[in-house]
């Protein structure tokens, strides 16, 4: 019990420090039907506007294309990146483009927002 209870302070001493590590961060978005989707098979979309260092669309645009946000402690991971947007919000960003969800789009596959403005594209891998 001893043993346990010493093993158990020893490996929440270490998660606190940062010196276990939990593996490999969880990549933000899948590939399906050669697009990119998050986690509920909703289509992910780019804006050609967009840098790799900040969000062209913030404010009211955000109502609509909704950005696809990292939590505080996202890890960034293989091609997928994160930025701070204007209102604060962290954002994945895939190869360098950030990656929105399209509010129309209703349920998964939906692909309903590509090419809209000639600026708004399905996000592919």
């Amino acid at each position: 019990m001893k043993t346990t209870i010493l093993t158990l302070m020893m490996i929440e001493g270490l998660i606190a420090s940062g010196a276990y590590a939990a593996g490999p961060e969880t990549p933000p978005a899948t590939v399906s039907g050669g697009l990119l989707t998050d986690a509920n098979g909703m289509s992910l979309y780019t804006f050609t506007p967009d840098t790799a260092t900040s969000s062209e669309c913030n404010g009211s645009c955000s109502n609509s294309w909704p950005p696809l946000t990292a939590d505080a402690d996202s890890s960034e991971t293989g091609a997928f990146t994160i930025i701070t947007r204007d209102d604060g919000q962290m954002q994945w960003l895939h190869a360098g483009r950030p990656l929105y969800r399209w509010v129309n789009d209703k349920v998964p596959g939906d692909t309903t927002g590509d090419g809209i403005g000639g600026n708004w594209h399905l996000a592919r891998p």
